[in-house]
């Protein structure tokens, strides 16, 4: 390998070659110094990638379980490989699990941008109602524990998996003390401080250390996910339209800025979930566009490059045709056009490209219905 390898870190990881049909495994190396990667291809034991300088693919990206876009090939990255790379990591990238709370989703996009101006990373993300078991797995020992729970399961809430350097105790630093009148007096610019109302009332959740932020995400994400009652989705499937933030604005940490745009414009985000959808499902979602537009490979290619959140997005005004009006927020289709005849809609602020244009919004209102059953039904184990 070239150049300096003394501050190496070394991730396995693997692409799923549609050409040859089967998937390939590598060593994914970063350098650190020089934010560059090399690729090792493991079967055939020969360089892959030569040592070089990827954009969008930083050392906050890299972590296991996470898929990386490194030339437009989706890069799924499944385990560290050495034990410096384990240490390392260990002690500068650490995940915990945050929970917006009912009455704060209305300002979920305010919420999640502050996060991302925090460089806490947003890995994971599902709004569901919980349970009283879902409640008690968090608050069992609470002394208001009764309280809580009614204020928990009143109405929909979001679930996190935050990333980055000491995020455990940065998250809980950034929501404040618990008591949100407290809050207001010792931590004015606190999340507490700004949304909640009380010590009940209180607008969030943290993971208290490491080791409970590791049980935490394994109940609410991984293990969720296997159980036979996991967590629903809330996804209402009534006048409602689907809108997906693409793969290269979730890399680019344009999801809070998005949602909250949409939310500002009037609309509800009544179900969002993070997706990395596989070559033949990213295929069999865009089928309608075949033949029609003339980059509809490389959209199939978008979708799957990386993760997506996925929205249902619906209206309080009953009267709205929610994808006829969502679809004016959209803006055109090319964000190039968009920026000269409507440059406050979602693809004129945040797209790159016709393909890379932030968001994909539902064409028809009966795509609309369609396209968030394909999500919250059939995609998402979780779906009721």
């Amino acid at each position: 390998m070239s150049g300096d390898v003394g501050d190496r870190l070394i991730f396995e990881a693997e692409w799923f070659d549609t050409v040859a049909g089967f998937t390939k495994r590598f060593y994914l190396y970063y350098y650190p110094a020089d934010n560059t990667i090399e690729l090792f291809d493991i079967r055939s034991r020969k360089t892959f990638l030569r040592r070089t300088k990827c954009e969008g693919v930083g050392l906050k990206d890299l972590y296991v379980g996470t898929v990386v876009t490194i030339f437009s090939r989706p890069m799924k990255i499944t385990d560290v490989a050495d034990s410096f790379t384990k240490s390392k990591l260990g002690v500068t990238i650490q995940k915990t699990f945050a929970l917006l709370k009912p009455d704060v989703i209305c300002k979920m996009g305010e919420i999640l941008k502050i996060i991302t101006a925090h460089d806490l990373h947003i890995a994971d993300i599902k709004m569901v109602k919980l349970t009283e078991y879902d409640v008690e797995k968090l608050y069992k020992n609470d002394e208001h524990f009764d309280s809580i729970k009614s204020y928990l399961t009143s109405g929909p809430v979001v679930l996190l998996t935050l990333l980055g350097n000491n995020a455990v105790a940065r998250w809980r630093e950034l929501i404040g003390p618990t008591d949100s009148i407290k809050a207001r007096g010792d931590a004015s610019n606190s999340l507490r401080a700004l949304y909640g109302k009380d010590a009940i009332f209180n607008g969030f959740y943290g993971s208290s250390s490491p080791e409970q932020a590791e049980k935490e995400v394994e109940m609410f994400f991984t293990s969720a996910k296997s159980e036979k009652c996991p967590l629903k989705n809330t996804a209402t499937m009534r006048n409602c339209t689907c809108c997906i933030i693409k793969p290269h604005a979730v890399q680019g940490r344009l999801t809070g800025d998005i949602v909250c745009d949409i939310q500002k414009a009037g609309f509800t985000i009544s179900a969002i979930q993070r997706f990395h959808v596989d070559p033949i499902n990213a295929e069999e979602f865009l089928e309608i566009y075949k033949g029609v537009l003339s980059d509809h490979g490389a959209m199939v290619a978008e979708l799957q490059s990386g993760p997506c959140i996925s929205m249902e997005i619906t209206h309080k005004d009953e009267n709205v045709n929610v994808p006829l009006e969502f679809r004016k927020i959209c803006g055109p289709i090319d964000p190039d056009i968009g920026r000269q005849v409507r440059p406050n809609t979602l693809r004129a602020k945040y797209g790159k490209s016709k393909v890379q244009n932030a968001v994909h919004c539902s064409d028809l209102p009966d795509d609309g219905l369609l396209e968030v059953e394909y999500f919250f039904k059939i995609l998402d184990d979780g779906s009721s």
